[in-house]
C-alpha cells in the first residue's frame, strides 16, 4: 500500500472532529507515522491505529493485550475473538494482521463512532471482522456458547467502565461465550487507593482458576492513575513469557500472579450486579 507524502507540517494540522454518541470524537494524525491516527473522545485518548502496520501498538495497555493474543495459541494460528469495546478497532486489526483467517466480533455501543472509524480508518475488506453496535453485555449475550478463544474487554464510557461490566454475573456471560480453556483479558483503569482494581481481581479470581495482572509498577504501588491488564483462564497461563514480554516493553510492566496477586486484593469481595459501580474517573492531569 502506498504511503502518504503529506508533509509533517501539513499532518500537524490534520484532525477529523465530529460528535459521536459518547461525546466529541477527534482523530489526530500521528506526526511520526505516515498513516497513523490517535482517537480521542472528549479529550481522552482511546486508540492509536497505524493503517500501514496494524501490528504496531502504541499504547502500553494495548501492547499488553497484544501479548495476550500472541500467547493465546501457537504463532499464526487463527483465533475466534470477541472484542467488547471497539474504539478504533486497534486490537481487531492486530489479530487480523498477526493471525490471518481469524474470525472476530466487535461489540461497540457508540454507533456514530463505528461509522466514523469505518469511514476514516477503514478495515481491511479481507479481514473476518463483524462489528455490532450494541451494549457490550447485550452483545456478549448473543455470542454462541463456547465460541470464543479470547474475550477482550476494553469498554469505557466517559473514561469510566460501566458498572454492569464489572460484576460476577458479567463474568458468567464471559465464561459462557469462551471455549473450554479460553482466555479473558480486561483493561482496568484505577488509581490510589486501587479499590476498584482490587475488587476486579477478587471478582475474576472467583470465576477463573488462573489469573495474572500486568501493570506499570507505579500503578501497582498506588502512586498514579493508570491501566492494568487482567488475564484469566482455567488452564495455566504462560507467566514466564508474559513476564519477559512485559519487561521488555518500551514502558516496562510488572506481572503479578498466584498468591501475591490474591494477597494484593487485601480481602476485597467479589463484585455483583447489586454492588457494582463504574470505575473511577481519571484525574484531569492524566490527559495533560
Amino acid at each position: 500500500m502506498a504511503r502518504s507524502r503529506t508533509s509533517r507540517r501539513e499532518r500537524d494540522a490534520v484532525a477529523v472532529v465530529e460528535p459521536v454518541d459518547g461525546g466529541q470524537a477527534r482523530l489526530v494524525a500521528d506526526r511520526d507515522r505516515a498513516r497513523a491516527w490517535t482517537l480521542l473522545i472528549d479529550g481522552a485518548p482511546q486508540s492509536h491505529v497505524d493503517l500501514d502496520d496494524p501490528t504496531y501498538l502504541s499504547f502500553e495497555y494495548q501492547r499488553r493485550l497484544g501479548h495476550v493474543v500472541d500467547l493465546a495459541a501457537p504463532r499464526g494460528k487463527p483465533l475466534q475473538v470477541v472484542h467488547l469495546g471497539g474504539g478504533a478497532f486497534t486490537l481487531a486489526r492486530y489479530v487480523a494482521a498477526s493471525r490471518p483467517r481469524s474470525t472476530q466480533q466487535i461489540v461497540e455501543r457508540d454507533a456514530r463512532l463505528v461509522q466514523l472509524v469505518r469511514r476514516e480508518l477503514p478495515l481491511d475488506p479481507g479481514a473476518r471482522i463483524r462489528v455490532r453496535s450494541a451494549d457490550a453485555r447485550d452483545g456478549l449475550g448473543k455470542v454462541p456458547e463456547g465460541w470464543a478463544d479470547v474475550v477482550m474487554a476494553d469498554v469505557f464510557s466517559g473514561a469510566r467502565t460501566p458498572a454492569h461490566l464489572t460484576s460476577s454475573e458479567f463474568l458468567d456471560e464471559v465464561r459462557r461465550a469462551l471455549k473450554p480453556g479460553g482466555l479473558y483479558a480486561a483493561n482496568v483503569a484505577d488509581g490510589p487507593p486501587l479499590a476498584h482494581l482490587r475488587g476486579q481481581i477478587a471478582t475474576v479470581a472467583a470465576r477463573f482458576r488462573e489469573l495474572a495482572l500486568v501493570a506499570d509498577p507505579a500503578v501497582l504501588r498506588g502512586r498514579r492513575f493508570g491501566n492494568a491488564v487482567l488475564v484469566a483462564c482455567d488452564l495455566p497461563l504462560p507467566i514466564a513469557e508474559l513476564t519477559r514480554r512485559a519487561a521488555s516493553d518500551p514502558h516496562p510492566g510488572r506481572v503479578e500472579h498466584g498468591r501475591s496477586l490474591l494477597d494484593f486484593t487485601g480481602g476485597a469481595a467479589p463484585v455483583t450486579d447489586a454492588s457494582a459501580v463504574a470505575s473511577p474517573a481519571p484525574p484531569p492531569s492524566v490527559f495533560e
